[in-house]
């Protein structure tokens, strides 16, 4: 769990970032929540978008992403989902405590 110092530094490096991944009108399938959690790893922080054509409210979606990856949901703004997960061998994020 991620306490609100943490989120605000993620928050922080997040910004420059752009989405990698977009939901659109399919929503969330396991083979997306297998990438997402490929490129966690590799990446640790990352953005998904939300498509105008997806049926979800982007809190639902990211709900069913933190579900599905195991990964820490950083922040929901508007249709910008950012996901935060420590990599096992490539850990480039230093945290504040």
């Amino acid at each position: 769990m991620l306490t609100g110092k943490q989120k605000r530094h993620l928050r922080a490096a997040a910004h420059d970032l752009n989405p990698i991944f977009q939901v659109g009108k399919n929503g969330v399938g396991e083979a997306m929540c297998a990438d997402i959690m490929d490129a966690l790893e590799k990446r640790e922080l990352l953005k998904v978008q939300v498509l105008q054509n997806c049926a979800d409210h982007p809190k639902e979606v990211a709900e069913e992403l933190v579900a599905g990856t195991r990964a820490e949901l950083v922040q929901v703004i508007g249709k910008v989902i950012v996901l935060y997960k420590e990599s096992k061998e490539n850990k480039t994020i230093q945290l504040p405590r």
